[in-house]
């Protein structure tokens, strides 16, 4: 494994290490009564929004359509993505230590296989919110869901949905980057030219 690779290794751990520190998604509904908009942040351990009060307005619009309430002591994901960041960050300054060809592309593995799961999980959350409603709600529509959108903007009545990779998202996706780059130079083959090679290595070349 090559020193290059060792490098992005670690350069891939230190933007997986950034997800402690920045929101990973986020969510913003506009509506009537709220017009400068209500912003959820989904971050590796908690939910929060711009005040103390938003998450309090967001179950009052859920409320009304038959939601369910978002508490984040609601989700264990929440409790364990901690613990598999740090795993995957200790592995991955492991690998480019040890610098094994193996044990890098395994490692990738685990970031695209960490990184799918945690979409799909967030997917089936919009999902299950916003299809799951009370029927006895204030404001029932026939056939009306209030899913938000898994990436871009909804009209969900008279709001509007806005749903966005945050910085922590866009720093995980750079570490895949980094690590799919350092898994390409580590298994690539390098030409070598046969007038820079020892005598009897070069006949060996030619033969």
């Amino acid at each position: 494994m090559k020193k290059i690779s060792s490098l992005l290794v670690i350069l891939s751990c230190l933007f997986v290490a950034a997800t402690f520190f920045v929101p990973l998604w986020y969510i913003n509904l506009e509506a009537p009564q709220y017009p400068g908009g209500l912003q959820m942040y989904i971050w590796l351990s908690q939910i929060t929004g711009t005040d103390e009060f938003t998450l309090q307005n967001v179950n009052i619009l859920n409320h009304y359509v038959g939601m369910a309430p978002i508490h984040q002591d609601s989700f264990v994901e929440l409790q364990i993505m901690p613990y598999v960041v740090m795993v995957l960050i200790a592995l991955g300054i492991a690998v480019a230590i040890i610098r094994n060809r193996k044990l890098l592309a395994g490692w990738v593995g685990l970031l695209i296989v960490s990184g799918t799961v945690g979409l799909i999980d967030f997917y089936r959350w919009q999902q299950a919110f916003g299809n799951n409603l009370d029927p006895n709600a204030p404001i029932k529509i026939e056939g009306m869901t209030y899913s938000p959108p898994f990436i871009g903007v909804k009209t969900l009545l008279n709001i509007t949905a806005t749903s966005f990779p945050h910085l922590g998202g866009v720093a995980f996706g750079l570490a895949l980057l980094a690590a799919i780059a350092a898994t390409y130079l580590a298994f690539k083959k390098t030409n070598q030219n046969p007038a820079a090679l020892p005598t009897n290595k070069l006949i060996t070349h030619v033969l």
